[in-house]
């Protein structure tokens, strides 16, 4: 099987001289989640962000099979072409709902913001278009026209997830997309990726400090530590046998803390 996205030796150095990452490897196949685990400076959102175009990676390639372009090395293309793929190709579900939301438009305004970077100019169509995003979302129809300042911490993150399915996108990277949410409105969130990955054949890349929500996700994890990658496998094996000291002290707290 032919990876949707393949990795190599991926850095990121900041401006200010920090390492973000370095070194890092993987690949990700159509309709795979793959989760990317560590504690906060760990260089996991520094190889998401990579990929998001919102950092420069400072050495390395990555490959993603366009569905319309055929292979192409994200890094050695410009802002222009960076940001069609960010409109087409490739979503980006953040943490905070508000970095992607215009919370001055409705639901319903803020997914056909994201049409009409793909040339969508009928209203009729482009309604139809959010409702049916909105129905795979799970939101209720009726709330369309309401801002989403009206929506609790999971419908919004969940109006988030629709605007970036709005194209199509082959590859999905989500930045600890249930961070801000409580267990029960999580557990229904991570059911509807799950789903969405299942359905629609989407790789997805998710970035997460939640051991938890990797379980339950993820088939493969990479965990990484001071910006490299430290163990790499099945997510069940880690979990269950991890090799590495800073992985085994990782599952242990997160096994204390449940405890």
């Amino acid at each position: 099987m032919t990876a949707v996205l393949s990795v190599r030796d991926l850095h990121v150095t900041y401006p200010t001289g920090a390492v973000g990452c370095a070194g890092v490897s993987f690949d990700l196949y159509p309709g795979e989640i793959l989760g990317v685990v560590g504690e906060s400076g760990s260089g996991k959102s520094s190889v998401l962000n990579a990929l998001a175009f919102t950092v420069a990676a400072t050495g390395g390639q990555a490959r993603f099979v366009s569905p319309v372009q055929g292979p192409l090395d994200l890094f050695a293309l410009n802002a222009r072409e960076h940001r069609w793929l960010r409109h087409h190709e490739i979503g980006l579900v953040h943490q905070n709902p508000r970095l992607a939301l215009d919370f001055s438009r409705s639901a319903g305004a803020n997914i056909a913001e994201a049409l009409l970077v793909s040339d969508w100019r009928h209203y009729g169509k482009m309604r139809d278009r959010a409702a049916e995003l909105l129905a795979r979302v799970e939101m209720d129809l009726a709330r369309m026209d309401d801002l989403p300042a009206r929506f609790s911490g999971g419908e919004q993150q969940r109006v988030q997830l629709a605007r970036a399915l709005a194209n199509g996108p082959a590859l999905l990277l989500l930045d600890e997309p249930t961070g801000g949410l409580d267990v029960s409105v999580q557990a229904r969130f991570l059911d509807l990726v799950r789903e969405l990955a299942r359905d629609l054949r989407i790789s997805m890349l998710l970035v997460s400090h939640d051991l938890g929500v990797i379980r339950l996700l993820a088939r493969r994890t990479l965990v990484m530590q001071r910006g490299r990658v430290v163990e790499a496998g099945l997510t069940d094996q880690i979990l269950e046998d991890p090799q590495e000291p800073y992985t085994q002290l990782l599952v242990h707290s997160t096994v204390a803390s449940a405890g």
